[in-house]
């Protein structure tokens, strides 16, 4: 639905007419869904992604975790295919944060070199080569949530970047995972009732 009907959010998916049955809204469907399964049933977020070049997506684990890949290339071919998904399976799998540095969120790299400085300065680290420590440490850490610098899930030895041999680029991904980001809305919830229940004893 999402790909032909191109909502801008949830809200409005939920309005719009199911492509296969204008006469249900997505929201009919969510409702069927939770009334078949028993269970509340809600969308949360979503992505679509248009491109000229190849999109792949994976599921894993029974709908646990979703990924959706885009690649740039001039082929369309079963080979590049093939790249696209084993990207998203190393998605799935690894957890990558950005496809490249460039994109690394800057306030969560410097919070990273803060830590990893503070580490190296309480191991005893003399104060001239905490740096170079530090700078070591980072270099891994971009192997670590950088999509292109991670060892490839079917082939260690290799990047991800080796993996692709130019004959491809990857322009974005999302990963979505079950239960992702409900804790930290629980966290709120409950630091806003606190405030409420401060205000009223006031």
């Amino acid at each position: 639905h999402i790909a032909k009907a191109n909502p801008a959010d949830v809200d409005t998916l939920l309005t719009q007419a199911f492509v296969d049955d204008a006469s249900k809204t997505m929201s009919d469907l969510v409702s069927e869904a939770t009334v078949a399964i028993g269970e509340k049933i809600s969308i949360r977020r979503f992505a679509r992604y248009e491109t000229t070049g190849v999109v792949s997506t994976y599921i894993h684990m029974g709908g646990k975790v979703g990924v959706l890949v885009e690649v740039s290339t001039d082929k369309q071919d079963d080979e590049i295919k093939v790249f696209a998904h084993d990207l998203a399976l190393q998605i799935a799998a690894a957890k990558p944060e950005a496809v490249r540095r460039e994109e690394v969120d800057a306030a969560k790299l410097e919070k990273e070199k803060e830590i990893l400085r503070a580490q190296a300065i309480n191991e005893g680290k003399p104060e001239k080569i905490v740096d170079r420590m530090v700078e070591g440490r980072i270099e891994k850490y971009y192997k670590e949530v950088c999509l292109l610098e991670q060892p490839f899930v079917k082939d260690p030895d290799i990047n991800v970047t080796k993996m692709l041999g130019g004959k491809a680029d990857v322009v974005r991904f999302v990963r979505f995972e079950r239960g992702e980001g409900l804790e930290k809305r629980q966290d709120n919830l409950a630091a806003d009732i606190a405030a409420e229940q401060a205000k009223m004893k006031k």
